[in-house]
């Protein structure tokens, strides 16, 4: 049977309750344009044998390098991704610690001011840098300013955090932090930084870093440099709303970080679409809206970033037969991804893709040890995600599923209204979710449908600018009947429409 959902849109009734505003100047514009891609550096791909980390975290033969990373660029360009986030990259000593494992994450290191040798060489990541620049890609560094492994090498200055190895102690390690993050924008042009475990530095030393990349930006801009300017920081505060506001962004009278990773939205996106990694899932679609509830805790300045995944969560393909919604030969699992692409595709804000999400890549069999020990095996939530990236001989629903995405990101990137636009909630059902994005110049209707069954959704179009709406993947064009604009949405599945005369 067929789900039928009437909706009449009162615009300005609903704007004061549904609608989350977006500036549309400056920073915040800046930053919402950006779709990231994600790698784990030690795991992604061998582009030099004669580097690599023999052991880590997760199921990976951890033999990833910035070499593999700088071949890999025509793929991540051709997905449409505007930008790259690498794990740290700088010298963790290899070998000297008791677990390498740890060491190959790059989350513990001794010199923050050398490339890891295990890695590459600083010459290694200036091409990766100076090539993705070319192809107009930008490029995050991972920044541990809150811990790291012990006898850290001197700053080029003499500078030394201050304290034990985790966390270090603040106001002391302040100049030697502020020192790296503007170290890595001169000397190889970096656009900005994911900050590791924010909540380690006290919001008010994250206000003083955050100022002095402002800085260093705004000189290489004044000296007519094109990268390098950027100065886009994303806190990693895995917490609820309420922390995230207080460790990351500060308040809107003295603002720490303008961004961070929206993790209470990304647990919401995972409870209506699979399952999470607990075990609770198969939520309603309109938990989706009641994710922007938590907009409301969040300062002025909040630019939250949206992603599905990262190296410390369970991979989306795992959590979807952890919940029972089959592996890669049910075509409910392409389905699903198809939908979570679309909802972050419809996101005012950065956005950030996992790698190989946009393949479906999963771990064989990891859903069925759940209850088991995970050590006993060696793969545990924290990092089995961390697998080996595949950029070629894609089978066919991997290969569909990268077109697909890639044809999403080419069209976030052409219509401003899904990247800044306002939001207002439509519907929030059971099975069906709508948006309404708009700007100054364009609107855009954004439905979802989780569940099975085709569903159709009607909506009045007298405060409508227009009473035509164009699909922007299927070119089909809809007329309203009567009052309405009618949309036929069938089961697990998403439609982007331009609202137009």
């Amino acid at each position: 049977m067929k789900n039928i959902i009437h909706r009449t849109l009162f615009f300005i009734a609903l704007i004061s309750t549904n609608t989350y505003l977006a500036g549309s100047t400056g920073k915040r514009t800046q930053f919402n344009t950006l779709r990231i891609y994600q790698i784990m550096v030690e795991a992604f791909q061998n582009g030099d044998s004669s580097r690599n980390y023999e052991k880590g975290y997760g199921p990976s033969d951890h033999q990833g390098d910035i070499k593999g990373i700088t071949e890999a660029l025509p793929y991540i360009k051709k997905l449409g991704m505007n930008a790259l986030w690498l794990t740290p990259i700088f010298d963790s000593a290899k070998g000297s610690g008791p677990d390498l494992r740890l060491e190959s994450t790059g989350y513990f290191c001794r010199d923050y001011f050398s490339i890891d040798p295990a890695f590459g060489t600083l010459a290694d990541a200036r091409q990766l840098v100076n090539r993705a620049h070319d192809m107009g890609i930008y490029v995050f560094f991972d920044g541990v300013f809150g811990h790291h492994k012990g006898e850290v090498k001197p700053s080029p200055t003499g500078k030394l955090p201050t304290g034990p190895n985790n966390p270090v102690k603040y106001p002391g390690s302040l100049e030697f932090y502020k020192e790296v993050a503007t170290y890595w924008i001169d000397e190889l042009g970096i656009d900005g930084w994911r900050l590791d475990q924010a909540y380690q530095v006290p919001v008010q030393y994250w206000r003083q870093i955050r100022q002095a990349v402002e800085a260093k930006c705004e000189q290489r801009r004044q000296a007519g440099e094109k990268w390098g300017t950027l100065g886009y920081m994303v806190a990693e505060i895995w917490s609820s709303a309420d922390n995230i506001s207080q460790q990351g962004y500060g308040p809107k009278d003295a603002p720490g970080l303008l961004s961070a990773f929206d993790f209470p939205l990304r647990y919401n996106l995972v409870q209506a679409l699979a399952i999470e990694e607990n075990g609770f899932g198969r939520q309603p679609a309109y938990v989706l809206n009641a994710g922007f509830n938590n907009f409301k805790k969040y300062p002025p300045q909040a630019i939250a970033n949206l992603m599905i995944g990262n190296h410390d969560l369970v991979r989306f393909g795992d959590l979807l037969q952890r919940g029972g919604f089959g592996g890669p030969d049910n075509p409910q699992y392409w389905q699903r991804h198809r939908l979570a692409f679309s909802f972050l595709t419809a996101f005012t804000g950065p956005i950030t893709i996992y790698y190989n999400e946009e393949i479906g890549a999963e771990v064989p069999g990891f859903a069925a040890r759940v209850t088991e020990n995970c050590v006993d095996f060696d793969l545990c939530d924290d990092h089995v995600a961390r697998t080996a990236g595949r950029i070629s001989n894609l089978n066919e629903n991997e290969q569909a599923l990268y077109d697909y995405l890639s044809r999403l990101m080419t069209m976030r990137a052409q219509h401003q209204a899904l990247w800044n636009g306002e939001r207002t909630n439509l519907a929030a059902g059971e099975f069906i979710y709508a948006d309404l994005k708009s700007t100054a110049t364009e609107n855009i209707l954004f439905i979802l449908n989780t569940g099975k069954n085709e569903a159709t959704f009607k909506i009045n179009t007298v405060n409508l600018p227009s009473s035509k709406a164009h699909d922007l993947i299927s070119q089909e064009v809809i007329s309203k009947k009567g009052p309405n604009l009618e949309f036929k949405i069938a089961g697990l599945s998403s439609r982007f429409f331009l609202i137009k005369n």
